[in-house]
C-alpha cells in the first residue's frame, strides 16, 4: 500500500493522473510511487538537503517545487550511478526507473496543473541503459507434462482447483492477475473462451482448448457453492478460492505453483509462476508454428519486440541448422 502521507503534493498529484488519465494498475502505481520516492530522497542528498544517507530516515514532504525545478540531466545521472555503485543494480532495474522519471516529468512539463508545471524537461537527452539480453527460462515439454501429472495428483484435497491453474498457465500463457482475477461470468463455455484484463486494465480475449475447459469443468463440479466471502474482492463472483472460501491470492498460487515445481523435481530458484507463461509462449511457438503476431495478441505484448524474445532456437534447433547445411556432406 501507498502512504500517501509520506508524499509531496505533486507526487501524490503525478500520482492521481496516472491512475485517472494514464489508466495505470495499481501495481504500476506502487512501482511509480517507489522510483520516485527513491529518486527524490537521493537528491536531498545529492543537493546537501539533509545530513542523513539512510534513506529510511529521509522525508521528502518538505520537497517543493523550486528543487524540482533545479534538476538536470547530470543529477539524474548521478542518481543512475548512486544506484550502480551502491546497490549493484542492474541495466533493466536503470532502466525502469528512467522510464518512471521521464514520465513523471513529462507530466510536470505538459499535464500538470499550473501549480506543478516546469518549464524544461531535463529527461529530453536521458538515455536508457542497454539491456542485458537474456533468453526467458522456460521448462521442457517433458517437464511441462510432468508438472501437469504432480497437479492432477488426486492425493491433493484440491487437486481439481490446482489442475486447473496449472493447465491455464501452461496452456494460455496468462500473468498471475489475470488469473487471480478471473470471475465465473467472464468465461463464455459455448465458444470456449475467456475474457482477462491484463497490464494497463487492457480486456483481451484468451481461447481455451480442450485441457482447459476440461480442468474447469472439473474444477467448477467441485468448487464451494455456499459460505464464500462477500467482500471487496468479490469472491463470491471469483472462479478461484481459497480454502478459506474467499478470491484466491497472487500469493496462495505463487505456493500452489512452488509445491508443484518442487515435487516435480524442478528448480524453484529457477522457475515460477511467471516462468510458466514463458513456458506456453515458448511452447506455442516452436511446437505450434504459432504467428509471432499472433502470439503477440495472446499474451497481450503491447510492443512486437517483447514477444520476439519467443524466437530464440535451441541448441538442437541450432545444431540441426549445421548440419543441413549443402556443404556439410563435401
Amino acid at each position: 500500500m501507498i502512504n500517501r502521507i509520506d508524499n509531496p503534493n505533486f507526487l501524490n498529484a503525478f500520482l492521481d493522473y496516472s491512475t485517472t488519465i494514464l489508466n495505470k494498475s495499481p501495481n504500476s502505481i506502487k512501482e511509480y510511487n517507489y522510483d520516485l520516492a527513491m529518486f527524490l530522497k537521493f537528491i536531498k542528498i545529492h543537493f546537501k538537503m539533509t545530513k542523513k544517507t539512510d534513506f529510511k530516515e529521509i522525508q521528502i514532504t518538505d520537497l517543493k517545487m523550486d528543487t524540482i525545478k533545479k534538476i538536470q540531466i547530470d543529477d539524474i545521472h548521478a542518481f543512475l550511478g548512486y544506484l550502480t555503485s551502491t546497490f549493484h543494480s542492474k541495466p533493466a532495474t536503470r532502466a525502469r526507473k528512467i522510464s518512471t522519471i521521464r514520465i513523471f516529468f513529462n507530466y510536470l512539463c505538459q499535464d500538470a496543473s499550473s501549480e506543478y508545471k516546469l518549464n524544461q524537461n531535463p529527461t529530453i537527452n536521458l538515455k536508457t541503459p542497454k539491456k542485458e539480453k537474456r533468453l526467458p527460462k522456460y521448462l521442457s515439454l517433458e517437464d511441462s507434462k510432468k508438472l501437469l501429472e504432480v497437479a492432477g495428483d488426486e492425493e491433493n484435497r484440491n487437486y481439481e482447483r490446482d489442475l486447473a491453474i496449472t493447465t491455464l498457465f501452461l496452456n494460455c500463457g496468462m500473468r498471475l492477475s489475470e488469473l487471480v482475477g478471473i470471475n465465473i461470468k467472464d468465461i463464455d463455455f459455448s465458444e470456449c473462451k475467456l475474457n482477462v484484463v491484463g497490464k494497463g486494465n487492457k480486456e483481451r480475449t484468451i481461447y481455451l482448448n480442450k485441457p482447459c475447459m476440461r480442468a474447469i469443468s472439473d474444477y467448477l463440479q467441485v468448487r464451494p457453492k455456499e459460505g464464500i466471502k462477500h467482500d471487496k474482492k468479490h469472491s463470491e463472483k471469483a472462479l478461484f478460492l481459497s480454502e478459506r472460501r474467499e478470491r484466491i491470492s497472487n500469493r496462495t498460487v505463487q505456493y500452489i505453483i512452488g509445491k508443484e515445481l518442487s515435487k516435480a523435481g524442478l528448480d524453484t530458484n529457477k522457475y515460477s509462476v511467471h516462468k510458466l507463461r514463458h513456458t506456453a509462449a515458448t511452447l506455442m511457438y516452436q511446437y505450434g508454428q504459432v504467428d509471432i503476431r499472433a502470439l503477440q495478441e495472446l499474451l497481450g505484448h503491447e510492443s512486437i519486440s517483447t514477444t520476439e524474445i519467443y524466437t530464440h532456437v535451441n541448441n538442437d534447433q541450432i545444431k540441426s541448422a549445421v548440419e543441413r547445411n549443402p556443404l556439410a556432406d563435401l
